[in-house]
């Protein structure tokens, strides 16, 4: 049974499908402090958040059966992502589920505060009828730059092209081909400064995108520009924002979100006669709500029962398709790496994955934490590597990992190299899906084999002489082993050979120096799949 921990408020709806789960058990416990949340977090497999809970490493730490930290909303802010990776901790986000709330309130703020919406409201309900002070401007005609075309930036284009205004944008993984369809002309930062009269920001804070907006972009900016931020907090420098409001530079501004949250009472934004701000509600609808509760619930159940899961902040992000086409490459990647471990002496410096047939049309990075995973396991205990910190920990080593989809260009069929070097040596496996047989290994450096990836495995490199299957199932034999198959591997007679033995119990280390006693044998390696 799993536990699963939810620590904020979150859509009883959107969390139907975690309770009906046979195999979970959800407890509801909100406002609860580090020091509470330190003391009972190691009973729980999964940890649930939206944005009040500051999921801390020392939390994470504490969680020594945590699996998986899911927030019920797109940031992430508000959990230690480095601490998650480094103790092998999945944090999972739902970016999508309020895209369209965002993007709606990110236009209610931008009509707002082209109208003077809200203090036009409050100045008629205190008993002024003004209807000179409040002059606005049209949509209509008027230039949009998005910054940051992702899921929201794109909502918000469509809808700003519906009202009639000019969309230019600017995001680095956008292509030409695609904007043009969305009607959206790509153009740079500093055009959309000096060009556009509406900015709209969408695009994630890191050490790149921190205040990308401060008085240098304020000075060059058209006068009368009017910005809007529903996304994130940290983008825009909010002192420089007022300067510019009070120099006549900008018309005005509309904030959803805060570098700090919530703000101080004495903020300048709070009583700045031209900035309307909301308390980060753009995802605060009904709909956004559960479709988020109801995105990273699937998530954390797929995670806890080891199936295919998408949207992991701190693991490399795989469309549904691309991860439905890999997954049944996963476990196979992960034995060609363990089985490498276990043939090779010296430490690890470069591991290469090749891929062939319809796997060279993909991307298959994603293959490689599990190649890692592997790996490591064998060097650092296996309960200390997972899919998630990996990859940081094979960088932390100095280990140099890569895909070369070259290596098996001439192979029709779809399987996997690895070739691995290390201080001492080099060596290669590959791997492929048999019908009906499943993961095999299917050659060990120049060797053609045969071998399920399972159980207990004897590689014994030989010279290929008669008479030593013979010598070497006796000393099994005298031990209690039994040989549950048995295959050679050679590339021409009388020259090196490679034995392959599937046995049904681990080898004792007298066993294995009474098989070097034998003159021909060069060298034993005993592989453990389980």
């Amino acid at each position: 049974m799993f536990k699963v921990l939810v620590s904020d408020p979150i859509s009883d709806f959107g969390l139907q499908q975690l309770r009906n789960a046979e195999d979970i058990k959800v407890t509801k416990l909100s406002g609860l402090s580090e020091e509470e949340l330190i003391s009972i977090i190691n009973e729980y497999d999964a940890l649930l958040v939206r944005s009040q809970t500051k999921v801390t490493r020392n939390i994470l730490k504490a969680g020594i059966n945590l699996k998986v930290v899911g927030c019920a909303g797109v940031g992430v802010d508000n959990i230690d992502l480095d601490g998650a990776t480094i103790l092998g901790i999945v944090v999972v986000n739902a970016p999508d589920g309020n895209t369209v709330s965002t993007c709606e309130h990110t236009f209610a703020m931008m009509m707002a505060l082209a109208r003077h919406v809200p203090q036009a409201n409050a100045k008629t309900v205190s008993g002024v009828w003004d209807r000179k002070s409040f002059l606005g401007v049209e949509l209509q005609n008027k230039t949009l730059g998005v910054l940051g075309l992702g899921r929201i930036g794109i909502e918000v284009a469509k809808r700003a092209a519906a009202f009639g205004m000019i969309v230019i944008g600017h995001d680095p993984f956008m292509s030409e081909e695609r904007a043009r369809k969305l009607g959206i002309k790509l153009t740079t930062v500093d055009e959309i400064l000096r060009t556009a009269d509406f900015i709209t920001l969408h695009t994630p804070l890191k050490r790149e995108s921190n205040y990308m907006i401060a008085k240098p972009q304020f000075d060059v900016m058209k006068p009368g520009m009017h910005i809007i931020n529903c996304y994130q907090g940290g983008i825009i420098d909010e002192g420089d924002l007022v300067n510019a409001l009070d120099e006549g530079i900008l018309a005005g501004a509309a904030f959803d979100v805060f570098e700090k949250e919530p703000p101080t009472r004495d903020h300048p934004f709070l009583k700045h006669p031209k900035i309307i701000v909301t308390p980060h509600l753009s995802a605060s609808t009904l709909e956004a709500q559960e479709n988020v509760a109801i995105d990273v619930s699937k998530q954390v159940i797929n995670i806890l029962r080891n199936e295919p899961f998408k949207n992991a902040v701190n693991m490399q992000t795989i469309s549904s398709d691309h991860l439905n086409r890999l997954h049944p490459y996963f476990t196979l990647s992960e034995q060609l790496g363990k089985s490498l471990a276990q043939m090779t002496d010296g430490a690890v410096r470069d591991v290469t994955v090749g891929c062939a047939g319809d796997l060279a049309e993909l991307d298959t990075s994603p293959l490689i934490p599990y190649v890692l995973k592997g790996i490591l396991s064998h060097h650092l205990g296996a309960e200390h590597v997972n899919i998630v910190n990996a990859t940081h920990l094979a960088k932390e080593r100095d280990l140099n990992f890569v895909t070369q989809k070259s290596l098996l260009s001439q192979s029709s069929s779809n399987e996997i190299m690895i070739r691995m070097k290390t201080t001492k040596e080099e060596k290669s496996v590959r791997g492929s899906l048999l019908p009906e047989l499943g993961e095999r290994l299917v050659q060990i450096g120049p060797y053609p084999v045969d071998i399920p990836p399972s159980g207990q495995v004897l590689l014994i490199s030989q010279m290929d002489r008669p008479g030593i299957i013979g010598r070497v199932g006796r000393v099994l034999g005298r031990s209690g082993i039994n040989i549950v198959t048995m295959q050679v591997g050679r590339n021409k007679i009388g020259n090196s050979a490679l034995m392959i033995l599937k046995i049904d119990k681990k080898a004792p280390k007298n066993v294995i120096e009474e098989l070097y006693m034998i003159p021909e044998i060069r060298r034993v390696r005993e592989i453990s799949f389980d």
